[in-house]
């Protein structure tokens, strides 16, 4: 990105008070939804089958999701502890899921025949539940869209394509324009595959960001480095190396292995595991997207609705470790636990199984007063030690968490709260300004 681009790109960019009320709604609800879910095999068929154009498009004469209800998404989403939603608005296939005057691809000529977007916004307005939109820069339906197999683009154009970037660009900005101005208040835009082009459009983020003044935008556009960055499931290792974001991050991943859109025969991910993916992010100061993909009726199929109640159940009780606390890095350390800290309360998240039975926290030397379990209020037993591999270290003794039932039950996703008398011992923690009630 250039010195002039940048400069445009920032000259409206949000406040720190837009950046910090999106980060601290800290758990949201992706929605992946489209006429992929009627083969119900991947939101990037078309692409991975290779399907002719002409052949795919025909889904949208079966698109009919008569069960659809934007109140159904949204108290699923709630009770999982989310408290924002961002919906594609317009994926990969190009097909658009509001009432564009720019094409005939659009959910409003389907047999359905209404605008999916319009309902989901009025349900959120009314419900108080921030709105985001998912919108792919790559298009393959558009015949102006120059495919050269760039990332996830066709292999190349069809037959009568008429590639030419700065006609597509124009269309885009158009789709744009209708997205930020006919659907309310939006929270985020969140492009997808921009980055992918290798291709300039440097005035589409400052006309997102002059007709909705506040919203943040994410990493994948083009020409600009957006507000905030966007790990993709577990590829990104910076992730986990990293003890905490000086950069806004919100990680994003699906409840499916295999796929973000419905897949009829879906591989889901445990609960334990997206439970740990969660805490993990969250004690590092991130925001986390957990996506699901709605049949193509409109209904959230039952497996991903039970692993949203499952989350709700754990984030509940670890709300005033991810919520209030905020990411301690320095107070200890053991690499092994994150931490986070909210005044004298200092909280170990247990984010991998332990592999003995103590946690030792050097150089913690003072012993808290409480130490238990958050999500079972169990007691947890503790003893200022001198330990033989501190021996050259000053203290050559720490706190330790000690007869953890390690044999006996799973730890990892659990959270031990340690309320301290008084706080010397916890200034090491590097300065991060106090999150407050952030999850309602």
């Amino acid at each position: 990105m250039n010195t002039q681009t940048r400069q445009i790109d920032m000259l409206s960019a949000p406040g720190e008070n837009a950046i910090s009320y999106h980060f601290s709604r800290r758990l949201g609800l992706f929605i992946h939804w489209g006429i992929y879910a009627v083969p119900a095999w991947q939101e990037q068929h078309q692409l991975r089958l290779k399907v002719p154009r002409a052949e795919y498009a025909e889904l949208a004469g079966k698109f009919n999701p008569d069960a659809f209800d934007p109140d159904a998404w949204i108290d699923l989403a709630e009770s999982a502890g989310m408290t924002y939603l961002v919906f594609t608005a317009k994926h990969l296939d190009g097909f658009c899921m509001w009432d564009t005057q720019t094409t005939d691809f659009k959910v409003s000529n389907t047999p359905f025949g209404r605008d999916t977007l319009a309902e989901l916004a009025e349900a959120c307005r009314r419900r108080g539940m921030p709105l985001g939109l998912y919108f792919s820069a790559i298009d393959h339906h558009c015949p102006w869209y120059p495919n050269r197999g760039r990332g996830h683009e066709l292999a190349g154009p069809e037959q009568g394509d008429t590639p030419d970037w700065s006609h597509f660009v124009d269309y885009m900005q158009q789709q744009i324009h209708e997205l930020c101005t006919r659907y309310g208040d939006l929270a985020v835009f969140w492009w997808d595959a921009g980055n992918e082009i290798g291709l300039p459009a440097p005035h589409l983020n400052p006309l997102i960001r002059e007709l909705q003044p506040g919203i943040l935008i994410n990493d994948r556009g083009m020409s600009s480095n957006g507000d905030f960055s966007t790990p993709e499931r577990d590829w990104d290792e910076k992730v986990n190396t990293a003890t905490s974001f000086t950069r806004p991050v919100e990680a994003c991943q699906s409840v499916g292995v295999q796929s973000w859109g419905y897949r009829r025969d879906e591989d889901y991910y445990s609960l334990a595991y997206l439970t740990t993916s969660i805490q993990k992010i969250l004690a590092k100061g991130g925001n986390y997207l957990l996506n699901v993909g709605p049949r193509a009726d409109g209904i959230i199929p039952p497996q991903a609705e039970a692993i949203l109640a499952g989350i709700g159940n754990w984030f509940k009780p670890a709300h005033s470790a991810l919520c209030r606390a905020a990411p301690a890095p320095g107070i200890s350390d053991n690499s092994d636990v994150l931490l986070t800290r909210d005044g004298n309360t200092l909280y170990v998240h247990l984010i991998e199984e332990p592999i003995a039975s103590a946690i030792n926290l050097p150089p913690i030397t003072e012993t808290p007063e409480r130490a238990f379990l958050l999500h079972t209020a169990e007691p947890v037993s503790t003893a200022v030690r001198n330990l033989p591999w501190l021996y050259k270290n000053t203290p050559d003794r720490c706190l330790s968490l000690v007869d953890l039932p390690v044999d006996s039950r799973r730890l990892a996703g659990l959270i031990i709260q340690l309320d301290f008398s008084s706080n010397p011992v916890l200034m090491r923690s590097v300065q991060a300004d106090d999150r407050g009630e952030s999850c309602r």
